[in-house]
C-alpha cells in the first residue's frame, strides 16, 4: 500500500496550478447521460474518483475519449442502466446516475453507495424527490429500482441542504414533463457549474446559486462544451498549507470568489491574501494565530476544508474552537495528529485545538479524502520525518499532490 514521506520544516515558494473540480466533474459526467450526443469536457481532473465514474459509465455503454484533460463522453448506446455494487462501492457519487438514468430511460438499478467513512449521507431525499417527480422506487438487495414513463415536474422542498440530492434532482428535472421548482436547494458553486453545463446542452434552468432552483424540462438534450471549474478545495489545502508551513505562493487557474469563508479565515490567521480574477496569492512570515470556525453549508465555512484548519490551529497562537455540523464523523483525524504531538481535545462535535509550537513526525494513517490533506500539512510542518499511510483516499481527490508539493519546495516523495 503506497504512503508519502514527509521531512517537513520547510517553507512553501513558487506557483501551483489548481485542477479541475472533481466535486463539479463527477455530476457533469453524469449528466452526459442525459444525450446521444457528445458531451466534451476540458479541466477534468486526472484523479481515481473520475476514473471510476467514466468506467461506471462505459459499463453502461457510454463510450469515452481522453486526452490528458480533456474528455469527450458519448452515451448513443446505452444498453445496461444499471450501476453495480463492485463499482458503486468506493464512491458515494455514484448515486448520481439515478437521475440521468431515469430520467432519459425510464428506469434505473443503482446500487446504495459507499465512499468516506465521515458519517451518514442518506439518499433518502433523492428517493424522495424523484417520487414526487413521478418514479415507482424499491430498495432490494442494497440497489434503488427505480421506474418512471416520464418523470413529471414537482415541486420539491428538501428537508436538509443536500449538494448530490439538488443535483440528482436538478439533472433528472432536465427531461420532466413540465417544470419542477427545488426548494432549499444547495447553493454550492458546484451546482452552479452542474448548472451552467446542462444549459449548454439545452436545459432550461434558472436560480442556480441560490436556494430555490428551477428547471422547465425540455424533450431532449443536445451535445455540449464545458470546461469544468477549478477545485476549490484543493485550492483552500494549498492555501492552508502555505499559511502553516510559511513562505509565498500564488496558485494559478484559481477562483476566489468560490472561497470568500476560506480567505477570510486565513487573514484572519495571519496570511496575506491577495486576489485576481485567476489567480490567488498567498504570504504567511510569522506562526499563525489560531481561528474559530463552524462548517455550515455554503456561503459559510465548507466541511471539506475542517480538517486542514484542524492541522493549522494544531501549530497555531493560542486556541481554536472548530465545531462540525455536516457530518458526525468527521474528526477521525484528530486521533492520528495526537500521534504527532498535537493538543485537541473533542467534545461531541466540537474540536478544541490548543495550538503548540511544534509538532514531530510519526507515522499516522489516513482515514478518509480530507484527513489525509490534514495529515500531509500537519507532515510539512513537522520535525523530522511524518510518514502518511493509506494514501489511496488522496489519489481520489488530489492529483499529483506531491509533485505539486515538491515543486513548491517540500520535501516530499510517494513510496510503497
Amino acid at each position: 500500500m503506497q504512503k508519502l514521506k514527509i521531512r517537513g520544516g520547510v517553507p512553501l515558494h513558487g506557483e501551483v496550478r489548481i485542477s479541475g473540480a472533481k466535486n463539479a466533474a463527477l455530476p457533469i459526467l453524469a449528466a452526459a447521460l442525459l444525450t446521444r450526443d457528445t458531451l466534451a469536457l476540458t479541466n477534468m481532473p486526472v484523479l481515481n474518483d473520475i476514473g471510476t465514474m467514466v468506467r461506471l459509465l462505459e459499463q453502461m455503454g457510454v463510450s469515452s475519449a481522453r486526452s490528458g484533460h480533456s474528455l469527450s463522453l458519448t452515451a448513443a448506446d446505452v444498453g445496461h442502466p444499471v450501476a453495480p455494487y463492485e463499482m458503486v462501492k468506493t464512491m458515494r457519487a455514484s448515486i448520481l446516475v439515478l437521475g440521468p438514468l431515469l430520467a432519459r430511460f425510464g428506469e434505473a438499478k443503482v446500487s446504495l453507495p459507499g465512499g468516506c467513512a465521515i458519517g451518514a449521507r442518506p439518499v433518502d431525499l433523492h428517493i424522495k424527490g424523484l417520487e414526487a417527480m413521478g418514479a415507482r422506487i424499491t430498495i432490494e438487495g442494497g440497489y434503488i429500482l427505480a421506474r418512471s414513463a416520464r418523470l413529471k415536474g414537482a415541486r420539491i422542498f428538501m428537508d436538509t441542504v443536500t449538494v448530490t440530492g439538488t443535483e440528482n434532482l436538478m439533472i433528472a428535472a432536465c427531461l420532466a414533463e413540465g417544470t419542477s421548482v427545488l426548494e432549499n436547494a444547495a447553493r454550492e458553486p458546484e451546482v452552479v457549474d452542474l448548472a451552467e453545463c446542462l444549459i449548454r446542452m439545452g436545459a432550461r434552468i434558472r436560480g442556480h446559486g441560490t436556494d430555490v432552483i428551477t428547471v422547465e424540462g425540455v424533450d431532449a438534450l443536445h451535445g455540449a462544451e464545458h470546461a469544468v471549474m477549478p477545485d476549490r478545495i484543493e485550492t483552500g489545502t494549498y492555501l492552508t498549507a502555505v499559511a502553516a508551513a510559511g513562505g509565498e505562493v500564488t496558485l494559478t487557474h484559481a477562483r476566489a470568489d468560490t472561497l470568500d469563508a476560506v480567505l477570510d479565515k486565513l487573514a484572519e490567521a495571519g496570511a496575506a491574501i491577495t486576489r485576481g480574477e485567476r489567480h490567488i496569492g498567498i504570504a504567511m512570515h510569522a506562526r499563525p494565530k489560531a481561528v474559530n470556525l463552524k462548517t455550515a453549508p455554503y456561503p459559510a465555512f465548507p466541511t471539506d476544508m475542517q480538517a486542514q484548519f484542524v492541522a493549522l490551529n494544531a501549530i497555531a497562537r493560542g486556541t481554536g474552537i472548530v465545531t462540525e455540523t455536516i457530518f458526525e464523523n468527521r474528526f477521525m483525524h484528530v486521533q492520528e495528529m495526537l500521534r504527532l504531538g498535537a493538543k485537541i481535545d473533542v467534545e461531541g462535535n466540537t474540536a478544541i485545538v490548543h495550538g503548540v509550537e511544534r509538532l514531530t513526525g510519526a507515522t499516522v494513517m489516513a482515514t478518509d479524502l480530507r484527513a489525509s490533506a490534514c495529515l500531509v500539512i500537519a507532515g510539512l510542518v513537522a520535525e523530522g520525518e511524518t510518514v502518511v499511510d493509506r494514501i489511496y483516499h488522496l489519489d481520489r481527490g488530489y492529483e499529483k499532490i506531491e509533485q505539486k508539493l515538491t515543486g513548491l519546495g517540500a520535501r516530499i516523495e510517494r513510496s510503497a
